[in-house]
């Protein structure tokens, strides 16, 4: 299972993203006026490895599980709302469903821990690690076994969407308590003070965010010695569906899949990916023990390793939208990547994601479809 994560990741087309950007300079507008439009085209030219680039087949995983931290209250929603979801989004009820539909996307629910199995169900992938991890004020939220078998289970989806034939992948979660555990591993991998991290996720009120702050403190303090690099941090204080993630952002990326990227529980999955793929180390990576180390710091005072020059889990990635969660800021801001919307959403879902099929489509269109000058016989600048 770990030696797929071993592989380093691809490297887009530099040469084929020259061309692109070679032809927007002739296309009948003046250079850049389409602005990011451009930016995209080129991107996925480069991704694609083709002149004309497309996106007839995007795929929308969804990783569902539940958290044990949940329990304790730090959710405005009961726990049994992340099966109640699963069930919604099987049925084509939830917001996401609608996005995907209209994008003509295929969909699909990846149950990686939902506490009750809801299988069989349609459109619903059953690959349970457990019901549901541990509440990480008492424990590790799951063991290393888990980690793993977690990773994998996102590289299975990636690898189904890409023998489906699909040209873009997304992801989406859902998880009574995950924003918890997403500002949790924020913290840790930024420094920065909890407090400082935590929004309203699914609407918490004043009360409910200082319970929320004092029990991420708590976990950092208890696991503290053992959070030494991004994988112990996931292991010790995230999730199924974000590990899940996880592994799907490193496949993707060793297979040059273009990926969308949703809010801020999809960027705390890439922010863990990119720590692992850009490290120099992975390349001599022959155990599972040297994996989970990677991107380990040396000293307690210092912050984990963002050195290599290795290809990053960010060049096969569009980051779709800026959440309201004060944590997304924070994420962007340390992968050094800019949002291509700001709606004020904090669904989750993928529904941020989905909502940017169309205009990469789009961007793809006007590339592929303008006329050039000496095609339009119009003249260019002088």
């Amino acid at each position: 299972m770990t030696q797929e994560f071993f592989a380093s990741v691809c490297q887009p087309d530099e040469q084929t993203q020259l061309d692109a950007y070679a032809r927007q300079a002739i296309l009948t507008k003046p250079q850049g006026a389409l602005g990011l439009l451009e930016e995209i085209a080129v991107r996925l030219a480069g991704m694609q490895g083709t002149a004309n680039p497309q996106i007839k087949q995007p795929w929308v995983s969804v990783f569902a599980a539940d958290h044990g931290i949940a329990a304790t209250g730090v959710s405005a929603f009961p726990q049994v709302v992340t099966q109640e979801m699963v069930k919604n989004f099987c049925r084509g009820g939830a917001a996401i469903n609608v996005l995907a539909c209209f994008a003509h996307a295929n969909f699909e629910v990846v149950d990686v821990g939902v506490i009750q199995d809801v299988a069989p169900l349609a459109h619903l992938v059953s690959a349970r690690v457990a019901a549901g991890t541990q509440n990480f004020l008492e424990q590790p939220a799951m063991s290393q076994a888990q980690l793993l078998q977690a990773l994998q289970v996102g590289a299975d989806a990636v690898n189904r969407a890409k023998q489906s034939g699909a040209d873009l992948f997304i992801c989406g979660e859902m998880g009574i308590g995950n924003t918890t555990a997403a500002s949790a591993i924020t913290a840790v991998l930024s420094g920065q003070s909890v407090s400082a991290l935590v929004g309203e996720g699914t609407g918490i009120g004043f009360r409910q965010k200082k319970q929320k702050v004092q029990s991420i403190e708590q976990a950092i303090e208890l696991h503290q010695a053992h959070l030494t690099s991004p994988l112990r941090v996931l292991q010790y204080l995230g999730g199924f569906e974000i590990a899940a993630m996880t592994g799907a952002y490193l496949r993707g990326a060793q297979l040059g899949m273009p990926m969308v990227v949703d809010g801020v529980i999809a960027s705390v999955a890439v922010w863990v990916a990119d720590f692992i793929a850009r490290n120099d180390q992975l390349a001599g990576c022959t155990s599972v023990e040297q994996m989970m180390e990677l991107g380990k710091y040396s000293l307690p005072e210092t912050l984990f390793c963002t050195c290599g020059s290795l290809p990053r889990i960010t060049e096969w990635c569009f980051f779709a939208h800026q959440s309201v969660e004060p944590a997304h800021a924070v994420i962007l801001e340390a992968l050094g990547v800019t949002p291509m919307l700001n709606f004020e959403m904090r669904l989750g879902e993928a529904s941020g994601a989905a909502l940017v099929i169309p205009l990469l489509q789009q961007a793809c269109a006007l590339h592929n479809q303008m006329a050039t000058f000496e095609q339009a016989e119009v003249s260019g600048a002088h």
